[in-house]
């Protein structure tokens, strides 16, 4: 393809996490009856006017002073016209002329090097019905028609595939840190219409394009850009020419197929929609709401790497989702040790949310409880196994470290005395492993630790019983 440059733009559509809908109070819930969150005014009845939502306007702005955005003070909304049974009004509330955000970007990750993609605008609109096919007819669900959204608009700055789910990654992420959206790719919170031509390398002015629209998930994205750009490749090495148009991807067989030549602006009859008026922002609102920004992950990955004193790798991990950031940053600050707690987050809480199938959210595991049992640990009250069995328990049921051990008699046994006697025994009812050991199968020392580890209920220090078992066998040598 060194032949030919690639160039991938993506109008990525995200629903914002109000409770109801653009313009009209309608409750959002994924998964109900069909046509039962509905009224008047989502439905298009005549007479029906909207209402703002002014929470969706909030959280536009907010995703617009993440991404670095420029925030329009006067904003307006658009109608924009076609006809679709998806679509109940005839038109689409929208915005085409003055949107609220434009401007920004994200930086992306590409191989050793940083990239900034640019964002041309965001626009405020509502999201239309949902199509439902059966094997003899079709219907509509209205349920997400009216739904709060917002479309991100990137510039053409994507040149692979591996580019595109960099920046839609990136882009997930910073929205799901801001509170702005689940951008929950199975409930179709996060849609993308994806835009790719190709042209001869040394060519300035940008190839003809098409548009796949609709794309909901990431790996769909990837596979259609693949076929896609190689579709456009073929064509233009044969001396073809490429029709603009809107096309779909068919994962069935892997394909991109023609839907209708491509739209212009003006085949919507966009104009001002009487019935709204304009989104006005006073300066102090804005930096009421700039105040309110949580800390972007890449910065926060820099951030915790300086702090804490954890290599990258951790840092890249724990800061991938905002609430495992939370939990270990506050855990992190009660027992002073980063790079301990990082450790036990990353090994063994992961561990038991992927056994449990739990978030931390839904779990009764607080930092506090872990700070407390890390502590308990690094002062030699328990040891690591005692902790790790633990840690389930407070992870699906709560509590206090310290009072479960307390109350349980769970306290590692670090006196020599009590322990020579656990060694004696062990040693009596295994000499054969004794004899091993001298035979010079040093394998067998692990197995008299584990003997007495057994003997004591797990509760001896395995430190201490390994430096007695070494200096014993040696005595006996």
């Amino acid at each position: 393809m060194n032949d030919l440059l690639v160039t991938i733009g993506l109008e990525t559509h995200v629903h914002l996490k109000t409770r109801t809908k653009m313009f009209c109070g309608c409750r959002l819930e994924f998964g109900v009856e069909p046509n039962t969150h509905v009224c008047p005014v989502c439905l298009g009845y005549p007479g029906a006017l909207p209402v703002m939502n002014g929470e969706a306007i909030h959280l536009t702005v907010t995703a617009g002073l993440m991404l670095g955005c420029e925030i329009n003070r006067y904003s307006t909304f658009d109608r924009k016209n076609y006809f679709y049974p998806d679509m109940s009004k005839n038109y689409q509330i929208s915005q085409q002329a003055k949107p609220l955000c434009l401007g920004g970007g994200v930086w992306i990750e590409t191989g050793q090097e940083r990239k900034f993609i640019r964002i041309n605008h965001i626009h405020q609109e509502e999201d239309a019905g949902k199509i439902i096919h059966y094997a003899r007819y079709s219907g509509v669900d209205f349920n997400r028609c009216g739904t709060p959204l917002m479309e991100i608009v990137s510039e053409p700055d994507l040149a692979s595939p591996d580019e595109a789910m960099s920046y839609l990654q990136s882009l997930k992420q910073i929205l799901v840190y801001a509170g702005v959206s689940d951008c929950n790719l199975e409930e179709g919170n996060m849609r993308s219409d994806v835009n790719v031509s190709v042209r001869p390398s040394g060519q300035k002015e940008l190839g003809t394009r098409t548009e796949i629209k609709n794309m909901n998930t990431f790996k769909g994205i990837y596979a259609a850009l693949e076929y896609e750009i190689e579709r456009q490749c073929a064509i233009v090495r044969k001396g073809g020419t490429i029709v603009q148009e809107t096309r779909r991807w068919d994962p069935d067989i892997g394909e991109t197929q023609s839907m209708r030549t491509k739209e212009n602006a003006h085949d919507y009859r966009y104009f001002p929609e009487p019935d709204l008026v304009p989104v006005t922002l006073c300066e102090d609102q804005i930096a009421r709401w700039r105040a309110t920004l949580p800390e972007l992950p890449s910065a926060r990955r820099e951030r915790m790497m300086a702090e804490y004193g954890i290599p990258e790798y951790d840092a890249g991990v724990l800061a991938d989702e905002k609430p495992n950031a939370d939990f270990f940053e506050r855990c992190a600050r009660i027992c002073g040790h980063g790079k301990v707690v990082a450790n036990w987050f990353m090994t063994d809480v992961m561990a038991v949310m992927n056994e449990t199938g739990r978030t931390l959210a839904e779990s009764a595991l607080t930092p506090e409880a872990l700070a407390e049992l890390i502590t308990l640990v690094r002062d030699g009250a328990i040891n690591g196994a005692t902790a790790k069995q633990l840690l389930l328990e407070l992870f699906i049921e709560g509590g206090s470290p310290a009072k479960i051990v307390a109350e349980r008699g769970l306290a590692q046994v670090s006196d020599a005395a009590a322990l020579e006697e656990f060694i004696k025994e062990v040693f009596a009812a295994n000499q054969k492993s004794v004899d091993d050991y001298r035979a010079g199968k040093k394998a067998a020392a692990g197995y008299l630790v584990g003997q007495v580890m057994k003997l004591s209920k797990g509760k001896a220090d395995p430190k201490l019983v390994n430096t007695m078992i070494a200096r014993k066998l040696a005595e006996n040598n």
